[in-house]
């Protein structure tokens, strides 16, 4: 059988996979292994395990399970109500604060949990009840904690950005700093989206009171004395110095990025076990057991994703496929347009994780022959693939917000996280025509690369 009739039975094969029902770990692995008995030598499943394991082995990844761990004791424990409570104290008398404050909480929790997921649950579970209460549509109080969520995996430390630092073999630490500035932007454009839908349903509740004397819970005032918004703050100023401690450590040269994820993991569970009490074994139990769980599936994902890719390449598929996109001869930027749709689609079914595990070889050799960056092109892909998370069909925040707030309906929840998805797009534009937005911090703080 000839390249592109094994590269069309392989996503075939794929794909049938994935919509049986049947783990994405577990559908790649067992991809992978079919077309290895059946066009590879024999001898090659006796290697199945040792070539997983070499794929593995790089000490990038070791830090995914320590920022899990870090992430899982953050968000067990008080410290995203805590952090959610202090922001709207302190930006209450923004029209909208406490949307704003909702998406400032995301922002800081993102980064110091480093997950989309834990970050929509641990701030969600506070702060749309309290929407709610003060009058915000379920679409919006679920829009903002959903797509609030998606900061998870652009601001470090982002395990997706851990992958896509592997899979390219670029630096981690270039690639987090490239990660701030955009990530920045996307918090400022959600928090002025969050401004104006406020005044917007501010104003249409003011009408209907002076037209019926109906009130709604959004014209009220909330207010809080100085000394209430400085009480706020003990109980969060630790875990924003931690977070600030770990970067100091990973930029600085201090530690690498494995010794970075450690630290950090141990200094939230001091952290945690000082400021909550949280230290006896059966409140350990729930973060050890979370940890475990969710690094156990991510890491059968990452390894099942790199034996997929491992087979692909020596099939000569994913060369075949970066070659023919080269030969098609597209134009720089339509190239550009055709691998983010690509990855858009990719979005509806799989998670991040297996989007750069399985594209990576492919996507990667036609962009560099473009002249594309690869770091800033791992933004962009990192923001376009925050889309996915909160778009259906699949979209995983949109499911977390149905855990969290389970009243509110899942076509309000869609409707809530569509402009939000417009606002990732405008994101991408402006990165497309102000590159410089993701590249200027690493190149100020790590010096230009020597080659893009």
């Amino acid at each position: 059988m000839t390249v592109l009739g094994i590269g069309i039975s392989y996503g075939i094969a794929t794909l049938a996979a994935m919509f049986s029902g049947m783990p994405i770990a577990f559908a790649l692995g067992a991809v992978a292994v079919v077309f290895m008995a059946i066009y590879m030598p024999s001898a090659s499943l006796d290697t199945v395990t040792q070539n997983v394991y070499e794929e593995m082995a790089s000490i990038t990844l070791l830090s995914i399970p320590l920022f899990i761990l870090k992430g899982a004791a953050i968000g067990k424990s008080r410290a995203g109500q805590d952090l959610y409570s202090a922001l709207h104290a302190w930006l209450h008398k923004v029209p909208g604060g406490l949307g704003v404050a909702n998406v400032f909480a995301c922002a800081l929790f993102a980064a110091m949990a480093g997950s989309s997921p834990a970050t929509c649950s641990a701030i969600g579970s506070a702060g749309i009840p309290e929407m709610r209460k003060r009058g915000y549509s379920g679409g919006f109080a679920a829009g903002i904690i959903a797509a609030g969520g998606t900061l998870g995996i652009l601001l470090p430390p982002s395990i997706t950005m851990i992958l896509f630092a592997v899979a390219a073999e670029k630096s981690l630490g270039r690639l987090f700093l490239a990660g701030i500035g955009p990530g920045l932007l996307l918090v400022s454009l959600f928090g002025f989206y969050a401004v104006y839908r406020f005044r917007k349903e501010y104003a249409a509740a003011k009408v209907a009171y002076e037209a019926t004397g109906a009130t709604s819970p959004i014209l009220a005032h909330d207010d809080f004395t100085m000394a209430e918004r400085f009480n706020a703050l003990p109980r969060v100023l630790p875990f924003i110095i931690l977070l600030t401690g770990v970067m100091i450590a990973l930029y600085g040269g201090y530690a690498t990025p494995s010794e970075t994820a450690g630290l950090g993991g141990l200094l939230a569970l001091l952290l945690i076990a000082l400021i909550y009490g949280v230290w006896k074994p059966a409140d350990l139990s729930p973060i050890l057991t979370s940890t475990i769980r969710e690094s156990t599936m991510l890491m059968m994902i990452i390894g099942m994703s790199l034996l997929y890719s491992y087979v692909m390449s020596y099939l000569t598929i994913s060369q075949s496929a970066a070659n023919a996109i080269v030969a098609m001869q597209l134009p720089k930027w339509e190239l550009l347009a055709a691998i983010l749709g690509m990855v858009i689609v990719l979005g509806f079914f799989l998670p991040p994780v297996s989007i750069i595990l399985m594209t990576a070889p492919i996507i990667l050799p036609p962009l560099r022959a473009a002249g594309f960056d690869i770091i800033w092109f791992g933004v962009v892909m990192t923001i376009v693939m925050e889309m996915g998370l909160i778009h259906p069909p699949v979209g995983l925040n949109i499911f977390v917000i149905r855990n969290v707030a389970p009243d509110i309906p899942l076509s309000e929840v869609i409707w809530g996280t569509l402009p939000f998805v417009l606002l990732m797009f405008f994101a991408v534009l402006l990165l497309c025509i102000f590159p410089g937005i993701s590249t200027w911090l690493p190149d100020l703080v790590m010096g230009p690369e020597s080659v893009r």
